[in-house]
């Protein structure tokens, strides 16, 4: 009865949690929508643009959130063994991680010459497209920070105050993206790059009041976050580096094998690359419901390892699939049953709706596949297991996703002729990652079955 009455609770809770954090990530998503439908209304070449330069800042915010966000199993864990004091020094020695992480991700996006030139994104694209990076630039030290607070709710299981400054900043964001796009009230036609501004000023003020809250809330008061400033402690700092590198490493791995698609496909023209965008956009939104789901089951699993209670963890891992299930299925329905309604809304161009609505089928089948893989590798973390994930990822979404969609586009793969469309990419890509799903499944039951088996007898019974 009581085992009963924790699942109950533990539903409630990850169900909850997990409905907060979507809610916020859905306003940050809608800041990619907000910036694609102005882009697409505003001309074709600036929804190409901003397709080729939002899949080169993805990757490398990605790839340092991935760092980031590895602190989230450490931090619950130091709350369920009721030690707040330690998550607070623990928070100040992550800001040196972050300050590391900023630099190669500022050059990169201040420097983006060399990989646009492997990819031969066509030269007409290349000044907006370098341009909007070069803003962007500018915004990803706040991006990282605000992160970092973000992380920090999430796994003291109040992720409600960051809901909220997400929430609001998307209403700030949709009338400076439409007004800096497309000028007004004496503030010249920026193009494309006036979504790259508007998102800057949004960092920023969302980080301001992130600061804020931190100082005068008072859920945070028993972490004693305002202490003077520690020296590095390279104890702590290994042991983020331990988990957060190989982290980071995979979730670039995976992000990367998603933009290379999109820049290996804009050397088809400005048609395939504006539908391959709302595709893409398309995918990453539903990819909000598994990540929040991902999130507050990773928080609740830690929380209970950390407390010493592995029987509990196991039965929050399958809650989390459970509640997975449920929803994937049904979005990843609507998505092919609407598939010419939702392209529609992207754009008011015949031909990239006709595009895209073809490639939304496959990003209904590449949805389910992402759901499954992205709340096991959340999981995987949470009992350190991160460097098979990352040689999985770097096999099959590299080998099989990316190597088999390029093959097949312009190379042709075994019997089936070359077809330069972006179809070949998602239907790549979709089939490896219901190999890596499949893969990530197995690791985790093995991980989740062994620490029951050796920690509680409770589990065994």
């Amino acid at each position: 009865m009581r085992r009963t009455t924790k699942n109950l609770s533990d539903t409630s809770l990850i169900a909850r949690h997990a409905a907060t954090v979507l809610a916020g990530q859905l306003a940050v998503m809608a800041f990619g929508v907000t910036d694609t439908i102005v882009a697409g209304r505003h001309a074709q070449e600036s929804l190409a643009a901003l397709a080729i330069s939002s899949a080169l800042y993805i990757s490398v915010y990605v790839a340092l959130l991935g760092m980031l966000s590895a602190l989230l199993p450490i931090w619950a864990e130091l709350r369920g063994a009721r030690n707040p004091q330690a998550i607070g020094g623990s928070l100040r020695q992550s800001l040196y991680l972050c300050a590391l992480a900023c630099l190669p991700g500022m050059a990169l996006l201040l420097h983006p010459g060399p990989v646009l030139d492997w990819t031969k994104v066509p030269m007409a694209l290349r000044p907006s497209v370098e341009h909007y990076l070069a803003v962007l630039a500018l915004a990803l030290p706040p991006a990282l920070l605000f992160r970092l607070f973000s992380t920090l709710n999430q796994a003291l299981g109040h992720p409600r105050m960051v809901t909220w400054l997400q929430m609001a900043s998307l209403l700030v964001k949709i009338p400076l993206s439409i007004w800096w796009t497309f000028g007004g009230a004496g503030v010249p036609a920026l193009g494309v790059v006036g979504c790259g501004w508007a998102t800057l000023a949004v960092n920023c003020g969302m980080l301001a009041l992130a600061l804020w809250l931190l100082r005068t809330q008072d859920i945070y008061t028993p972490l004693q976050l305002w202490k003077r400033m520690e020296p590095p402690d390279g104890k702590q700092l290994a042991g983020f580096a331990r988990l957060g590198i190989p982290s980071a490493l995979a979730v670039t791995v995976e992000v990367t094998s998603f933009t290379l698609m999109a820049l290996f496909i804009a050397r088809q023209g400005t048609l395939a690359s504006a539908a391959h965008q709302i595709a893409a956009n398309m995918a990453a939104v539903l990819y909000m419901v598994p990540l929040s789901l991902a999130i507050a089951t990773s928080a609740r699993v830690s929380y209970w390892r950390g407390a010493g209670q592995p029987v509990h963890a196991q039965q929050a891992v399958l809650i989390g699939f459970r509640l997975l299930g449920i929803m994937c299925i049904a979005l990843a329905a609507i998505v092919f049953i609407a598939n010419r309604h939702i392209a529609s809304v992207y754009s008011n161009d015949p031909q990239v709706v006709l595009t895209a609505a073809g490639l939304l089928g496959w990003v209904a089948l590449y949805h389910l596949a992402d759901a499954v893989q992205a709340l096991s590798i959340f999981l995987l973390r949470c009992y350190r297991i991160t460097l098979a994930p990352l040689v999985v990822y770097g096999v099959l979404l590299w080998g099989v996703g990316l190597g088999g969609g390029y093959r097949w586009a312009y190379l042709g793969l075994g019997p089936l002729e070359p077809l330069a469309s972006p179809m070949p990419f998602w239907a790549a890509s979709a089939a490896a990652l219901m190999l890596t799903a499949t893969v990530f499944v197995a690791m985790l039951c093995r991980a989740v079955l062994k620490e029951c088996a050796s920690g509680s007898q409770e589990c065994a019974r």
